[in-house]
């Protein structure tokens, strides 16, 4: 186990230690700051300014280290950069940079600390701050939690002023002119008589100048490219089909591989037959795995045909074989040896549950992650260094990874992370990467690549958590009362931990994520939590927690509302306790005109308020019932994230965030039998077909105190404001994902 994994089970103890006041590592640790890996290979005449810029005589690049999966953040990252370096867009270039502990994500310290986004107390504060600087001493790099904006957002603009202030001291000590009567521009230094030195032209100079630290941020003001619609830099070489993802690499001499594991996830392999395969066109070579078989071909459809040819004894799964079972699982934990943790416990929830209570169960099944590109990677084993061309969220876990299966050390292991054809969290796992340099090990010198067939990207996915919830409450005089909600849950947070082979002490925050949080002052609130035992592994899916638990939570409210006769809208708003929040319905409302609105018969419409990721965000769905099914015509949408970088590209992401969470909503589930996925491509799971999907409105509001991101809040939203929409067009109430169990679509 390398030491990144080893030490990665200490991030889920920081919290209990900084609510108690201490922290578990010096103050030394914390302030040391990383080594910058762009000096490793710093050639004479370039300026390195920081882990982020690099100025030689050919050109400017910037680094973003955060991974572009489709959500647009390589250029979000570059505008950062370039506002306060006084770049104008073109006159750079973009890498992501090398796996580094420079590269560090402290943003994901919010969602790991049991306190609410809206609290601001000594306690809550001391907690990130302490969470914050362990991921910094661990050099944590990852991609996710809609982290990158917020872990950017003024560290990059600080990369690019230290850049700005050391240029124009090599400026001043090149013409003799004070640095304060320097300005910058357009990648210039422009002196008092207008000439212009290009950063380009300076760059041998700066190189022996230290770097400026002592630097101030630019007026909001003064932003040229912050807050402004962009093109981002990706744009013209996706419409083109120029772009290079890491399913295109090709490289001399490449071969390609397939490989077949047990499709029941941690089942062994009994024995295998590959008689069929071995002469079949093609095929150079058939190699064992440590539970597998992997086919070695001149072309990838070549390595599929032989690999599917293999006939194999598979082990049983080390879960039950039936999807009844899993519920039963499930159903099963909501006992107090199960409990995880009581969230909330606001009121005398005993008391007030008296009288007419109303009651529910929920459910929301495993989901695949299923992007349109499939898993793969390509690997180059040698006996002194190991190239890994792959798109991953975890560079540095796969780096170690790779290592301890190739025998090479760390350093010497070189990962190219590429742009992806979307995630949505499946590339957070790296068994897809273990797999190519466990098969380029044995062709030493000789560049695989490795890539998933669809179905085996299905079958060998660690889908979205199953969960349940159930849930009890009352209302008094047209008002709820009291709000009684569990969720049973398995924890993917910890089947994660286990792949790295450590265990995830203390409760799973993902568990109740969208529900312990309602931004509304109940009278009587509890919530908790329990774990169900790991079912089949599962892992991170765009919003985690959220994505059910926000199901769970505003649906049944929503149910309260109703049976307390009130109006769906005006009673959030009633209730909403946060401002952030209260401003994000009221925009949602005044959108979607939502007091007035006159509905036909057949016709209804929904909203539902759920906060993921420290973002409160609102959705509005109206619906017609119509003969050939349930038709979605509009949507409203809005968010707070606190400051938008990019307009055009916050309004695809948002649209996007619903689009998939309608989808998954309605259509999609990943069921088990005999141990095996059912679901084992597109055509047994649709997402949101292109006549399906209604015209979306999208609202940003800057209120919030802090920078959030907005890849997976728009999700969560989504699925309890079309349950609400539906209930309000016909009566049905849905309290079970896919709704298409219950109702056709049109």
């Amino acid at each position: 186990m390398g030491k990144l994994a080893n030490a990665a089970r200490r991030t889920f103890l920081v919290s209990s230690v900084a609510i108690a006041g201490g922290v578990a590592f010096g103050t030394y640790l914390v302030r040391k700051t990383p080594a910058n890996p762009l000096l490793a290979d710093r050639g004479e005449g370039r300026a390195v300014f920081n882990p982020w810029v690099k100025i030689d005589a050919r050109g400017i690049t910037l680094i973003a280290p955060h991974t572009d999966l489709g959500q647009g953040v390589r250029s979000v990252q570059a505008a950062l950069i370039a506002e306060e370096l006084d770049l104008d867009w073109g006159q750079f270039t973009v890498e992501p940079g090398v796996p580094s502990a420079a590269y560090y994500n402290t943003a994901l310290s919010g969602e790991q600390v049991p306190f609410m986004s809206s609290d601001t107390s000594t306690s809550a504060e001391a907690a990130r701050l302490a969470l914050g600087a362990l991921f910094k001493v661990l050099g944590l790099q990852l991609t996710g939690g809609s982290s990158t904006v917020p872990d950017s957002f003024t560290k990059l603009r600080r990369a690019g002023a230290i850049a700005r202030e050391t240029l124009k001291a090599a400026a001043s000590r090149h013409s003799g002119v004070p640095v304060a009567q320097l300005r910058t521009e357009k990648g210039a230094v422009v002196l008092p008589d207008g000439q212009r030195l290009d950063y380009t032209d300076l760059a041998r100079e700066a190189s022996t100048i230290e770097p400026v630290q002592d630097v101030t941020l630019r007026d909001p003001a003064q932003w040229r490219l912050i807050g402004r619609p962009m093109q981002r830099l990706d744009i013209v070489p996706k419409s083109t089909g120029t772009l290079t993802f890491g399913i295109d690499i090709r490289m001399d001499g490449m071969l390609h591989a397939a490989v077949k594991v047990n499709p029941r996830k941690g089942g062994k392999m009994n024995s295998y037959d590959a008689q069929a395969a071995t002469g079949m066109r093609g095929v150079s070579k058939i190699v064992p795995l440590a539970n597998g078989v992997a086919v070695i071909a001149d072309n990838t459809w070549r390595a599929f045909r032989a690999a599917d040819a293999i006939v194999f004894d598979w082990g049983q799964a080390p879960y039950p074989a039936e999807q009844d079972d899993h519920w039963r699982a499930v159903a099963e934990s909501f006992v107090a040896e199960r409990l995880d943790k009581e969230w909330r416990n606001d009121g005398e929830m005993e008391k007030a549950l008296g009288g007419d209570v109303l009651s529910a169960e929920y459910r929301a099944p495993y989901l695949a992650h299923a992007p349109l590109e499939p898993l793969s990677a390509v690997a180059r084993v040698a006996p002194e260094r190991v190239d890994i061309w792959v798109g991953t969220q975890v560079p540095r876990f796969a780096q170690e990874r790779v290592a301890r299966i190739t025998g090479v050390a760390v350093e010497k292991v070189h990962l190219h992370n590429q742009y992806c054809g979307g995630s949505f969290g499946h590339r957070l796992e790296t068994e897809h990467i273990a797999l190519a340099a466990e098969v380029a090990r044995q062709v030493p010198g000789v560049p695989i690549q490795l890539t998933f067939s669809r179905e085996d990207d299905f079958a060998q996915d660690f889908p979205r958590q199953i969960s349940m919830s159930r849930a009890s409450g009352c209302v008094k005089d047209g008002k709820v009362e009291a709000y009684a909600l569990d969720i049973a849950s398995v924890s993917a947070s910890a089947s994660q931990m286990k792949r790295l082979g450590q265990p995830m002490p203390g409760p799973d925050g993902q568990i109740p994520a969208g529900a312990w949080n309602l931004p509304y002052a109940l009278p009587h609130f509890r919530m908790r939590a329990y774990r169900v035992p790991e079912l089949v592994p599962t892992s991170s899916w765009r919003s985690v927690g959220a994505s059910s638990a926000g199901f769970f939570a505003d649906g049944f409210l929503d149910e309260l509302i109703h049976a307390a006769g009130g109006d769906p809208m005006q009673e959030r708003l009633r209730l909403a306790r946060d401002a952030v929040a209260r401003k994000v319905l009221e925009a949602v409302a005044e959108m979607s005109e939502w007091k007035g609105a006159k509905l036909g018969a057949g016709r209804g419409r929904g909203v539902a308020l759920v906060e993921s990721f420290g973002v409160p965000c609102a959705e509005v769905v109206e619906v017609t019932q119509t003969p050939s099914g349930m038709r979605i015509d509009k949507v409203w949408v809005a968010l707070d994230v606190g400051k938008i970088v990019d307009p055009v590209n916050f309004d695809n992401q948002v649209k996007g965030g619903v689009v998939w969470g309608l989808g998954h909503a309605m259509n999609c589930e990943l069921t088990y039998a005999d141990g095996k996925a059912q679901q084992t491509n597109f055509h047994a799971y649709q997402g949101l077909r292109l006549y399906q999907c209604p015209e979306i409105e999208v609202r940003g509001l800057e209120n919030g105190a802090q920078v959030r991101g907005a890849g997976e809040p728009p999700v969560p939203p989504a699925a309890p404001a079309l349950a609400n929409a539906i209930f309000a067009a016909t009566g049905l109430r849905l309290r079970e994902m896919p709704f298409n169990k219950h109702i056709g679509f049109a």
